[in-house]
C-alpha cells in the first residue's frame, strides 16, 4: 500500500529503526533520533539485493523521493546500476571541487605567501575574493573559457578599476599555469586575453627629481615638527630610498649600525629576496638618536597607539603634506625615483648598482639573478655620496656630480 504524506510527517521513532514501506522497492526509514531516510531497495546484476539513499525527510519530500525513484528504476532497466552511477556521481562531485577555480587559486596563494611581502599576499587574495570567485570559484578550472574570465575583468573595468583588472589578468595568467602544471588545465586561457582590455597607463608616484626643488624638499624635512620617530622616518626615507613598506616595518635585529648595515629579510621584500643596504653615516647618526627611545621594542618605528604594530602606511606621506607638499608633488615612495635619476643624471653611478640598491630585478652578464652582497662596495660608496649630496643641497643648493666635476 502506497504512503501518504500525512504518514510520513507523523511518524515518530521508536527505541529501534524501522521502516514504512511506499511499495515498489522505496522505504521511509524512522531512526531514532527522529531522522528520517528514504532509500531505494533493489537488486543489482547476478541477483545481489542492495539500498540506495535517495536523501532524508523532509528536505525530500515523499513526491520527490518516488521521482528519483522511478529514474533509478529506469537505469535499472537500461542495464544500468543506480548505487554504482550515485557512488561516481559523489566522486565526480568531489574532484570537481578539488579542481575548482577558487580551490586551485587557494593552493596557488600558498605557493606565493611564501616568496611576497605579507602586504601584497594580502592584496592578491581580495582582488580574487572580490572580482573573480563570485563568478568563477566554483567552475572546475579547466572547463573554463576565455570568454568566461574576462567577464569579471570587463566588470572591474566598468567599476573604474581598470589597473586592477589588468593586475589580475597577469595573476590569473600565472594561476592557470600552475594549473597546467599540476594536470588540472590545458591552456592558459589569460594569455588570451592580452589586449582584450583597454589600454591603461601606469601611474608612476609623485617625485621631485630636480636638484633645487630637491633641495627645498630637503630643507623642509629638517625642519618638520612632530614625532621624534616620524621625523626620524623622514629623514631616512630619502638616505636609504627603500619602498615605504619596508621602511615602516624596519626591526631593530635587521640592523648592525657598527657595521652600517641594515639586512631585510625575504619576506618582506617585493621580489622575495634578502635586501642588504649599506648606512651611510648621516643614517646611522638618525638611528642612533631614535635607538633609547624605541630601541626596547620590535619596531624602528612603532605605531603611536599600539607599540606592537609597525607605524601606519600614511604616517610619512601625511607629513609631507603637513610640509605642504601634495600627492601629486611627492610621496613617500617618490623618494625612490628621485634617487635613482639623481644617482644616474646628476652622480653619475651605474644603473646596474643604483638597480641593485633599489632591489629591482638585475642579472649579471651570465644571467644570475641579483643577491643582496651584489656590488656592495660600490653600493657602500654610492649611498655615502647620495647623504653627502643631500646634504650640500640643504646647506647652500650647490649641485655639482661626478659628471659635471669631471
Amino acid at each position: 500500500m502506497k504512503l501518504k504524506g500525512i504518514e510520513v510527517k507523523t511518524a515518530q521513532p521508536r527505541e529501534r529503526p524501522y521502516k514504512l514501506a511506499d511499495g515498489g522497492g522505496l522505504y521511509l526509514e524512522v531512526f531514532p533520533n527522529g531522522s528520517k531516510l528514504w532509500r531505494l531497495k533493489y537488486r543489482r546484476p547476478g541477483g545481489r539485493e542492495t539500498r540506495v539513499s535517495l536523501g532524508a525527510y523532509p528536505a525530500t519530500s515523499l513526491a520527490e523521493a518516488r521521482t528519483v525513484k522511478e529514474v533509478l528504476k529506469k537505469q535499472r532497466r537500461d542495464g544500468e546500476d543506480p548505487a554504482l552511477l550515485r557512488r561516481l556521481a559523489r566522486i565526480e562531485a568531489k574532484t570537481s571541487a578539488s579542481n575548482s577555480f577558487e580551490t586551485v587559486a587557494r593552493e596557488w596563494f600558498e605557493k606565493r605567501r611564501k616568496v611576497v611581502t605579507p602586504s601584497y599576499y594580502g592584496k592578491l587574495v581580495r582582488r580574487f575574493e572580490r572580482n573573480l570567485f563570485p563568478y568563477l570559484g566554483k567552475r572546475p578550472i579547466g572547463e573554463i573559457e576565455a570568454q568566461e574570465l574576462l567577464v569579471p575583468l570587463q566588470k572591474m573595468e566598468t567599476k573604474g578599476i581598470a589597473e586592477t583588472a589588468h593586475r589580475a589578468r597577469g595573476d590569473c595568467g600565472s594561476l592557470f599555469r600552475y594549473a597546467i602544471a599540476t594536470g588540472r588545465a590545458n591552456y592558459d586561457i589569460a594569455a588570451a586575453l592580452k589586449g582584450a582590455l583597454t589600454p591603461h597607463r601606469t601611474k608612476h608616484f609623485a617625485s621631485i627629481t630636480d636638484p633645487a626643488q630637491i633641495a627645498a624638499l630637503m630643507r623642509a624635512v629638517d625642519g618638520y615638527i612632530g614625532t621624534p620617530e616620524v621625523q626620524a622616518a623622514l629623514k631616512l626615507a630619502p638616505l636609504t630610498f627603500v619602498r615605504p613598506v619596508e621602511l615602516r616595518h624596519a626591526e631593530w635585529s635587521e640592523f648592525d649600525l657598527d657595521a652600517a648595515t641594515w639586512c631585510i629579510s625575504g619576506e618582506k621584500m617585493k621580489m622575495g629576496e634578502p635586501h642588504l643596504v649599506p648606512l651611510s653615516e648621516q643614517a646611522v647618526s638618525i638611528l642612533r638618536e631614535l635607538k633609547p627611545l624605541t630601541g626596547d621594542g620590535r619596531y624602528v618605528f612603532p605605531n603611536v597607539r599600539t607599540p606592537q604594530r609597525a607605524m601606519s602606511e600614511n604616517t610619512v606621506n601625511s607629513a609631507l603634506r603637513a610640509l605642504g607638499y601634495s600627492g601629486e608633488q611627492m610621496t613617500g615612495h617618490g623618494f625612490r625615483a628621485m634617487a635613482r635619476t639623481v644617482l644616474d643624471e646628476v652622480l653619475g653611478f651605474r644603473p646596474d648598482i643604483i638597480e641593485h640598491q633599489l632591489a629591482h630585478a638585475v642579472k649579471d652578464p651570465n644571467g644570475r639573478a641579483y643577491n643582496r652582497t651584489s656590488h656592495l662596495p660600490e653600493r657602500r660608496k654610492m649611498m655615502q655620496a647620495w647623504a653627502d649630496y643631500l646634504d650640500s643641497l640643504k646647506r647652500d643648493g650647490k649641485v655639482v656630480g661626478i659628471r659635471s666635476a669631471a
